[in-house]
C-alpha cells in the first residue's frame, strides 16, 4: 500500500480519479464499465450491498468470472465485491481501509481508477478521510441491543437529529452505530461523519451522476424490484435457516427484510415487493439529497453518449 503522500503525488500527476455516484437503479454500473472500457479503466464498487458473498439476488452486482479475487466484468476488473461474510458488519471506516489500498494499486500500475456506488458515506471515507470513530464497544452495544426499535430510534433523535433524519428507524444496525458513536465520542455521529480535518487523500477527483427525473428513477426501481424479488425469494430461503438467522448484518440490505418477512410468512410475495420498493424509493430519495448537498457532482443526461464521454475525460 501507497503512502498517503505517494498516493496524492500520483493522484496529481494521473487523470482525476473518476467516480460515478447517485442514487440507486439510475444506470451506474453500465457507465462506470462502459467509460472504463473505453479509458483502460478498472472499477472499485463503493456500495455496501456489493460486499457481501452469498447476497447475489438483490444487490445488482455486475456479472463476471472471478479471477483472483477480482470479477471481471465484460473483461473490465470491478473490485470490491464479495468481500464480506454475511455476519460481518460493514461500516464506512472498514470500506475504505479496503477500498484505498486498491485504488492505490490501480494508480500505481498507471490505469485509470473508476469508482462506482451510492453510499455516500463510504465515498466521503474513502476519497476524503473522516474523523476517527471510536472502536466498537461491546458491552454498551448489548445493552443497546436489548432495546426497542422505537425507544433507539428516539433517542437517536434526541442525541443527533441529523443522523436520525438520515437513519431510518428500521435500520437497527446503524441506529445502534450511530448512538454507540455518540456515547463513546461525546458527539453526535453526523459530526464525526463530515469530512475530517485531515487534507483529503486524493486531490483530483471529478465525481459524475446520472440525472434521471423522480418520476423515471421510480419507474427503473419498481421494475427492478419486479425482477429481482422472486430470485430474492429463493435466494433467501437457500440461506435461512440452514446457515444464517436472518438477523446478521447483510440481511440489512434493501429488500432483504422484506424476503426474510415473506419467508416468516408476515407478508405475501406482493406485498414483500410492495415493502422493498417503497424502502428503495425512501432510500433512493435520501441519496439524491445527500448527493444534492455533500458532494460536487457534474450530473449527465441518461442518453449521454459513453464514447464521446470518454473522449472529453481522456
Amino acid at each position: 500500500m501507497l503512502q498517503a503522500a505517494e498516493s496524492e503525488a500520483l493522484a496529481q500527476e494521473l487523470n482525476p480519479i473518476l467516480v460515478v455516484a447517485g442514487p440507486t437503479a439510475s444506470g451506474k454500473t453500465d457507465l462506470a464499465l462502459a467509460l472504463a472500457a473505453r479509458l483502460g479503466g478498472e472499477v472499485v464498487s463503493a456500495d455496501m450491498g456489493q460486499l457481501y458473498r452469498g447476497l447475489d439476488a438483490g444487490t445488482a452486482k455486475p456479472r463476471g468470472v472471478r479471477r483472483g479475487g477480482v470479477t471481471l466484468a465484460d473483461g473490465i476488473p470491478y473490485h470490491l465485491l464479495d468481500e464480506l461474510d454475511i455476519p460481518e458488519p460493514s461500516d464506512a471506516g472498514g470500506y475504505a481501509r479496503k477500498a484505498a489500498p486498491v485504488l492505490d494499486d490501480i494508480l500505481r500500475r498507471g490505469r485509470r481508477a473508476i469508482v462506482a456506488g451510492g453510499t455516500g458515506l463510504y465515498l466521503r471515507a474513502l476519497l476524503e478521510g473522516l474523523d476517527p470513530l471510536p472502536q466498537r464497544d461491546l458491552a454498551l452495544r448489548a445493552r443497546l441491543e436489548k432495546r426497542s426499535r422505537e425507544e433507539l430510534h428516539a433517542e437517536l433523535v434526541r442525541r443527533d437529529p441529523e443522523s436520525a433524519r438520515r437513519i431510518p428507524p428500521g435500520n437497527r444496525q446503524r441506529v445502534v452505530r450511530a448512538l454507540e458513536v455518540c456515547e463513546l465520542a461525546g458527539r453526535p455521529f453526523s459530526e464525526l461523519c463530515r469530512r475530517g480535518s485531515r487534507p483529503p487523500r486524493y486531490e483530483r477527483v471529478l465525481t459524475l451522476g446520472i440525472e434521471r427525473t423522480p418520476e423515471e428513477l421510480s419507474r427503473r426501481i419498481r421494475e427492478r424490484a419486479e425482477a429481482m424479488f422472486p430470485a430474492m425469494l429463493e435466494e433467501a430461503a437457500r440461506l435461512v435457516p440452514s446457515r444464517f438467522s436472518g438477523a446478521e448484518p447483510g440481511f440489512r440490505c434493501l429488500g432483504y427484510p422484506e424476503a426474510l418477512a415473506c419467508l416468516r410468512g408476515e407478508l405475501s410475495a406482493q406485498q414483500g415487493l410492495e415493502g422493498m420498493i417503497r424502502s428503495t424509493l425512501a432510500y433512493a430519495k435520501r441519496q439524491r439529497t445527500w448527493f444534492r448537498h455533500q458532494a460536487q457532482v457534474r450530473w449527465l443526461d441518461p442518453a449521454v453518449d459513453p464514447a464521446r464521454l470518454a473522449a472529453e475525460l481522456a
